[in-house]
């Protein structure tokens, strides 16, 4: 690892998350009174990059901000929690990308995003920091930046050498220039579901839908929160991970708190399967702590959490 800049480079989307508390979201023409409001530092890609540094691994950042004081804010945080920024471009006149999510008492929620400036994302971007992905052990992949970057990403990982995790959220159509590029697919219930078609209602619906995608990339992760998450690669292996039973605070961050863990995992050299078990330790400590807290957690509140079962 030591002629690696970095472990895993996250190519993806920043965002300034607003987080209302509501008793729940309102109909349409509806005004509803919410309890209190905070902001996060967010996105996809910066919530994995975050993710990943917490979990051990050299991370670099490929994105975007605006010249504005979101923009400052969001570069700032990644800095304060150890990833790599000079691969973060600050456009002139452009506006950082911003989200508003309505987060429910029993910790369920539901966002809109406004991409601003990850939208300006593409070839270029990814051309001026080929070196950087090349270097990488992993490159992370998203949704939220448009679907020619993530491409131009995926290949540049592949001509360096580096291999490709796709976190297919928010769901969208997946492109076979895509999928070709990509090492490991990283869905919810909801995209599973999506993709294959068959509904993932418990552990067993997670495993056959894992399977069901093997047809798309080489190995499939499904999460399907409290069921726990299943596992299958096309060389016959398949195996399945319960949840861990913790009260739920929010599940907002879970999904990426898991695809940063497992990238930094599998960068440090773990099993696919010891990783994933990691990895899903990890986000089950994000549901349950508030995320004014979540700083906090890492490794040792990981594997603390592991010995436990």
């Amino acid at each position: 690892m030591s002629g690696h800049p970095v472990d895993v480079v996250v190519f993806g989307s920043l965002h300034l998350d607003i987080m209302v508390q509501a008793p729940g979201r309102p109909r349409l023409g509806e005004t509803m009174v919410g309890q209190g409001w905070s902001l996060k530092e967010g996105g996809k890609g910066g919530n994995q990059a975050v993710e990943a540094a917490r979990h051990g691994a050299r991370t670099g950042m490929i994105g975007a901000v605006g010249e504005d004081d979101f923009g400052r804010r969001l570069i700032g945080h990644l800095q304060q929690q150890g990833v790599d920024t000079q691969a973060v471009r600050v456009v002139p006149g452009a506006s950082s990308g911003v989200s508003v999510a309505l987060v429910e008492p029993h910790g369920d929620y539901g966002a809109v995003i406004v991409s601003g400036v990850n939208l300006s994302l593409g070839g270029e971007a990814v051309a001026a920091a080929a070196a950087l992905i090349g270097g990488a052990h992993w490159l992370l992949l998203q949704n939220e930046v448009p679907e020619a970057a993530n491409v131009a990403a995926a290949e540049a990982a592949r001509s360096g050498g580096a291999r490709v995790i796709l976190n297919a959220a928010p769901m969208r159509e997946l492109p076979l220039a895509l999928l070709t590029r990509v090492d490991i697919l990283v869905v919810n219930a909801v995209e599973a579901e999506a993709l294959c078609g068959s509904p993932v209602e418990s552990a067993a619906g997670a495993a056959h839908a894992a399977r069901a995608l093997l047809g798309l990339v080489p190995c499939v992760i499904v999460t399907a929160g409290g069921h726990g998450l299943a596992i299958a690669e096309r060389d016959g292996a398949h195996a399945t991970v319960p949840a861990h039973d913790v009260v739920v605070c929010s599940t907002h961050g879970a999904g990426d708190a898991f695809a940063g863990a497992l990238g930094a995992r599998l960068a440090a050299g773990d099993p696919l399967r010891d990783a994933a078990r990691y990895a899903n330790a990890a986000a089950a400590l994000v549901v349950a702590t508030p995320p004014e807290e979540r700083a906090g957690l890492g490794p040792q509140a990981v594997e603390r959490l592991l010995a436990e079962v």
